[in-house]
């Protein structure tokens, strides 16, 4: 048995309940008009698939990964990042940039809010902090249609806020102010909450600037972790 119907395999055999398929079916919203329509679960958790990830990324191939990510099934599309995600970890030079432009020729799979979260700062966002040049396809996504690929841009910064990098963080947040989606808002909020962990002046300054015209659920994301007085002060300048 080859390691795509091994991991096939594994992850038949953690399948969930129906009510669990169901509770993910509404959590994930894949109703008709939601952001994850048609989108269809196995029921199996995070851990397993993880689990099952680290088991198997030392030997899968990227013909193995790529049918994993063309997938109907939600786990396995995830499953297969996730065997991206671990590979990139132990890969060297050569690889890592092989592993990144297999994921970027693959962003159709990553549809979801949760197959960007736990994935993209691993692999994009970290691949970028090495390679400035690389940078210059945020802004591209950032002003994209997709909202996945809006959501990718913003998450791709979350490598360089580790290190100490914010000004792609506060560049994109700048450009999607005024974007529509609540998934945006919560997204750079949640950059923003990060920036000012590290450096609570910048994420300070830019509230200052933009308090009053953030979307609420962006404001309320990124004032979280402020001192009351200093979120009461934000939240009041919100028109």
């Amino acid at each position: 048995m080859n390691s795509y119907n091994e991991i096939k395999k594994s992850l038949q055999e953690h399948n969930g309940t129906p009510e669990k398929v169901k509770i993910l079916s509404s959590f994930f919203k894949t109703g008709k008009g939601e952001y994850g329509e048609g989108d269809q679960f196995l029921g199996v958790t995070v851990p397993d698939q993880r689990k099952i990830a680290k088991q198997f990324f030392k030997k899968v191939t990227f013909d193995d990964i790529e049918k994993l990510l063309s997938s109907k099934w939600h786990e396995h599309r995830l499953t297969g990042l996730f065997l991206l995600v671990y590979r990139y970890e132990k890969a060297d030079e050569k690889e890592k940039k092989e592993i990144y432009t297999f994921y970027l020729e693959h962003l159709e799979a990553v549809n979801n809010w949760d197959l960007v979260d736990t994935t993209t700062p691993n692999i994009v966002g970290a691949y970028m902090c090495e390679h400035e040049e690389e940078k210059k396809k945020l802004k591209k996504w950032a002003k994209s249609q997709n909202l996945w690929e809006r959501r990718i841009a913003v998450l791709a910064t979350y490598a360089c806020i580790k290190k100490g990098e914010y000004n792609d963080t506060i560049k994109l947040a700048e450009m999607l102010l005024r974007d529509y989606h609540d998934l945006i808002h919560k997204a750079v909020g949640w950059m923003l909450r990060e920036v000012g962990k590290k450096d609570e002046k910048i994420l300070c300054n830019f509230l200052d600037k933009y308090a009053h015209e953030m979307p609420r659920t962006m404001l309320r994301y990124a004032i979280e972790r402020l001192e009351e007085k200093m979120r009461k002060h934000y939240l009041s300048r919100k028109v």
